[in-house]
């Protein structure tokens, strides 16, 4: 308990800038990217943030199996480990300077969804949520020339930002923006009579919505296909009974709605923000 109490000291209110986000470190949770349980043991701790850490859960019934904790350091190896193209470096070192850049995806999370879509061969791909477009550009460059991305967002200023890459990339042709409400979108390419027709979805938008977002790609993506939702960890507060804003609540609900729809296989993976893998069964 002293060891556990002398991280939770040193990691108070630590900050730390990693490629154009803020990581805040407001307790141990935040450090563990466990959802914001502090765990029953820590072994390897040491007050030194810099210094690997592992735990185990709280419930005994889990056994003894330590799992990682991301340090800073830790952190900064990973990165330095992420093959992220020129082009991808450069957006994300613009977008780095802009206002919201904590919306942008972490690189190792866009090498993910970039290897899901050369995983599932896909070629049809939707994204609700573009930002200034790092994770759409990921996948964009591995699609084959006969692929392409939907990509809605309704911010007009950061979309330029997207398309000035997507161009610069050489990769427009792949990419069908689409200006204006997601939901509005979405359901338009269902009245298209493009159901079942995508093989892999991404969702980074307003949290509030993800359910509704989630019904209409169920609609639009295939049996087999992939959707991938962001954020399903919210820097912890999901796992925390006392934070209930709207977007804790609504990230709450929706976690608990999708480990019970038996019309997706799941895998929730703390990468970034945490994401949930969705299949469509």
């Amino acid at each position: 308990m002293a060891c556990s109490s002398a991280i939770h000291r040193s990691v108070l209110g630590f900050q730390r800038q990693i490629g154009g986000k803020r990581l805040s470190y407001c307790s141990l949770p935040a450090i563990t990217n466990l959802g914001g349980v502090i765990p029953r043991r820590i072994r390897g701790c040491h007050a030194s943030l810099h210094l690997q850490a592992s735990v185990v859960a709280d419930d005994p019934k889990y056994g003894n199996k330590q799992v990682i904790a991301i340090t800073p350091r830790l952190y900064d190896y990973i990165l330095t480990n992420v093959r992220e193209p020129e082009i991808l470096r450069q957006l994300r070192e613009e977008t780095a300077n802009m206002r919201g850049s904590q919306m942008q995806v972490s690189p190792e999370q866009a090498q993910l969804l970039a290897m899901l879509v050369q995983i599932l061969g896909a070629e049809r791909c939707i994204e609700v949520g573009v930002y200034t477009g790092y994770s759409s550009l990921a996948i964009a460059l591995v699609l084959p020339e006969s692929g392409y991305i939907v990509a809605c967002e309704r911010d007009s200023k950061s979309l330029e930002v997207a398309k000035r890459y997507y161009k610069q990339a050489g990769v427009s042709h792949k990419v069908d923006v689409k200006h204006g409400l997601a939901a509005d979108a979405l359901k338009s390419l269902i009245l298209n009579g493009e159901s079942g027709s995508y093989d892999f979805a991404f969702v980074d938008a307003d949290k509030r919505m993800n359910q509704e977002y989630f019904e209409l790609l169920l609609q639009l993506v295939r049996t087999g296909g992939v959707i991938v939702i962001d954020n399903v960890l919210w820097h912890g507060k999901v796992a925390d009974p006392l934070v209930n804003d709207a977007r804790t609540v609504s990230i709450r609900n929706f976690n608990k709605n999708i480990m019970e729809d038996e019309r997706v296989s799941i895998s929730m993976v703390p990468v970034g923000d945490g994401i949930t893998i969705c299949r469509k069964r």
